[in-house]
Formats: structure tokens, sequence, C-alpha cells
């Protein structure tokens, strides 16, 4: 795992506490304002020299309306880029964002070359209606939800589970 992002360290000690719970190794910036690609790169690295089957890199704390941010985004892939070939770029939407989340994934699909949505926090009173206008507009599938904060709560999107959801009483 990954953990670039100099933005949010908060974010870096959430994907540690996580990484804890897979037994996975981390890389973290050495010290703040480290350069994230450089960040990214070194993870990638890790991964060939310990043959892993697959690097994850979390670049969270991105706003899409924050050009230097989302300018770091491109970087961040061309050091990947410069390793090993990206195969999955995945954009993490909170179902609580609403009508924020067309906007915000309008800018990452353009910037990141998003391949598939996952939708976070479906597990409270958001239930996530903007995915179907997400998939619509943008041609991208939904590939995971989140439903909790554990290990197990990740789940594959099913089309017909997220339908009932949207229309099931509490």
């Amino acid at each position: 795992l990954g953990a670039p992002c100099t933005y949010r360290p908060a974010a870096g000690d959430k994907l540690e506490t996580w990484a804890k719970r897979a037994d996975s190794p981390i890389v973290k910036p050495v010290k703040k304002g480290a350069d994230h690609a450089s960040v990214a790169y070194q993870t990638v690295e890790m991964a060939i020299r310990t043959q892993a089957d697959i690097a994850i890199i979390d670049t969270a704390g991105r706003l899409q309306n924050k050009k230097d941010l989302m300018d770091e985004l491109g970087k961040i892939r061309r050091a990947v880029e410069k390793q090993a070939k990206i195969s999955e770029v995945l954009l993490v939407i909170d179902a609580t964002n609403g009508q924020n989340a067309m906007s915000q994934a309008r800018a990452f699909a353009e910037v990141a070359e998003v391949t598939g949505i996952v939708m976070t926090k479906l597990d409270g009173t958001a239930k996530g209606g903007i995915l179907y206008s997400l998939q619509k507009e943008l041609n991208l599938p939904i590939k995971l939800v989140g439903v909790g904060e554990q290990i197990n709560d990740f789940a594959f999107f099913s089309p017909e589970e997220f339908a009932k959801g949207l229309v099931a009483k509490k």
C-alpha cells in the first residue's frame, strides 16, 4: 500500500491502520511535504522487489477544484508508469456527497483516467442514488460498495441489491 498524501496526513494514518489489518507493508512520506509522486514510485518499487501481486496507491485528499492537487495526480501516474502498467484506477465516492459527486467524478475521470467507481458509506442513511447518474454519464462500471468500517465490509457491486436498497423502507 502506498499513502503519498501529505495534504491530509490523517488519510495516511487511516491507510496505515488498514495495512495492519491486512498484514500489508505500507509506504508513507518520510516527512511532511514529501513529493507525492516519489512515494508512489517507492510503493511500486517495493511491490516489484517483493514480488507483490498488486500495489495500491491511495491518493486521498484531492479536491477537484484545486488545480495543484489535480496536477499531482498526473505526476503520480507518470511516476508509476515508469515502472509498471496501471491496470485499474478506482474513484472512491462517499455516498453522502450527493450531487457534488458528479463534478468530482467528471474532474477525476478526466485527469486520472478512472476505470471504475467505488461507493462508500452505504451503511448510513445515504443511499448513493448518484451512482446511476455517474454510471450513465461517465460510462464507468461500479466496482465495489462499502457498507462499514471493517475489512469484510466491501462487496462487489450488485445492481439488484443496490436497487433494493434504494427503495427499501428503513
